[in-house]
């Protein structure tokens, strides 16, 4: 019998350990995928890929211990090498190689040209082979960076007094209402997946007082741009006792400012690699709904049809606008119509036909949508009947009011959309590592 007492030691070597050892001239052992070969005769570079970026590997003919053509493109190797100091080398040093081990062989040669600092093919082509694609190290970037977003969001809501939860995406009643459910049975009854987490967040409030989660929801649109997924992860929170919607704003700001500082402190070799200049988040404005679209129309001299929603291309001259004008990229813009805003926002006492909510845009980007909501029983069902809604599968919801609710909001990220905005890119699928879309329900 054996006991195990936690995480082994390794033998071979990680990127951050080499670099914080001091190895010059001496053996060292490091496994990893092979990235490129590049055979010049006598000596060989035999790049190694492993997941904190690439390892240069020369191999000298007479000296090495094995044959370079017996090494292939894919191969998974343990090699035994010299480290050597070199400022041209990735990371600064290379080794000189004794021995290679492999451990793995693909059975097929690549179908993308993975090594090349930008593949230089579709994004149909690297989505149909998305595992492969990834390897690539700019595209494997993209989601560094979407974890720094996440884990930034985590850490900051954490400090800030949240408890993270995890709820069904699968349920009776969708908080979003709308035809755009997708429908499943579910032991001979009917179900939906959930459009947002919106129901079971707010329910939580009244127990934690603040809530987050990061999960995917989904959406059953017949969109097929450049800005829509079917399913998408949104990072929500819901937090109780505010004293106005101004507190959700204000905590979304303080995210966006730690999760820069992260990704500067700790994620600057992919923002290298994607040459990601970021976004100043000190300050961010707020502009009223409807003085956002008067300002858009004069300054362009364009007028929109929508009185109670923003069109995109209204979205992207906000955008412009306030860049220009105060040189920021996110604005947040407040006080939507109630019209197109759900049941349970909370209307302005001083003109019911708004709504103490708001969205904020990023380069002319809708990435978020949230507010404060109703708090009190007797105002969410009489909003409930005077949009002649039924109640029937919000039970469990509506009594959680019954019993008492604190003032509160809260608010969706489109993660995939703020990664997208971050990273430069103009089509989502860009940055979501296996997109749903009209088309698409595999890999």
């Amino acid at each position: 019998m054996e006991f195990l007492t936690g995480v082994k030691e390794k033998e071979t070597l990680e990127i951050s350990q080499i670099l914080a050892g001091d190895y010059e001239g001496k053996q060292i052992r490091v496994k990893g995928a092979v990235h490129t070969i590049r055979n010049m005769g006598d000596v060989a570079f035999l790049v190694l890929r492993k997941r904190e970026g690439l390892v240069q590997c020369i191999y000298e003919e007479g000296k090495s211990q094995f044959d370079i053509h017996d090494i292939k493109e894919g191969d998974t190797l343990e090699v035994s090498g010299t480290y050597k100091s070199d400022e041209r080398a990735p990371h600064g040093f290379e080794l000189r190689l004794d021995t290679v081990e492999v451990l793995s062989r693909p059975a097929e040669p690549m179908p993308l040209m993975i090594s090349k600092w930008k593949m230089n093919t579709s994004l149909e082509a690297k989505l149909n082979h998305r595992a492969v694609a990834l390897r690539n190290l700019r595209e494997r970037a993209v989601f560094r960076i979407q974890e720094g977003i996440t884990r930034g969001f985590r850490d900051f809501l954490y400090g800030q007094g949240f408890t993270e939860i995890h709820t069904p995406k699968l349920g009776a009643k969708s908080a979003e209402g709308g035809a755009n459910l997708f429908k499943l049975e579910y032991f001979h009854r009917p179900a939906i997946l959930q459009q947002s987490p919106q129901f079971y967040k707010q329910m939580m409030v009244g127990v934690f007082d603040r809530v987050f989660e990061t999960a995917p929801v989904f959406r059953a649109e017949k969109h097929n741009t450049k800005r829509h997924l079917n399913e998408y992860t949104s990072l929500d929170f819901e937090m109780g006792y505010i004293d106005g919607f101004e507190d959700i704003m204000a905590m979304e700001t303080g995210f966006l400012q730690y999760t820069m500082k992260l990704l500067s402190e700790s994620y600057g070799e992919e923002l290298r690699i994607l040459g990601i200049t970021l976004p100043k988040v000190d300050k961010i404005p707020a502009v009223r709904f409807d003085e956002a679209k008067q300002r858009v129309a004069e300054k362009y001299n364009r007028q929109f049809r929508n009185p109670f929603d923003l069109e995109p291309e209204e979205e992207h001259l906000i955008g412009e606008y306030f860049k220009e004008e105060f040189d920021s990229d996110f604005v947040f813009v407040t006080h939507y119509p109630s019209k197109k805003r759900p049941f349970y926002a909370m209307d302005d006492p001083a003109d019911p036909t708004y709504t103490l909510s708001f969205d904020l845009l990023y380069k002319g980007l809708e990435i978020t949508t949230g507010g404060q909501r109703i708090h009190d029983y007797d105002k969410l069902m009489e909003k409930i009947e005077k949009r002649g809604m039924e109640t029937e599968g919000m039970e469990h919801y509506l009594s959680a009011f019954k019993h008492g609710m604190p003032p509160h909001g809260g608010l969706g990220i489109g993660l995939e959309r703020l990664t997208m905005q971050l990273i430069g890119e103009d089509n989502v699928r860009e940055a979501t590592l296996f997109p749903r879309d009209l088309s698409r329900l595999e890999p």
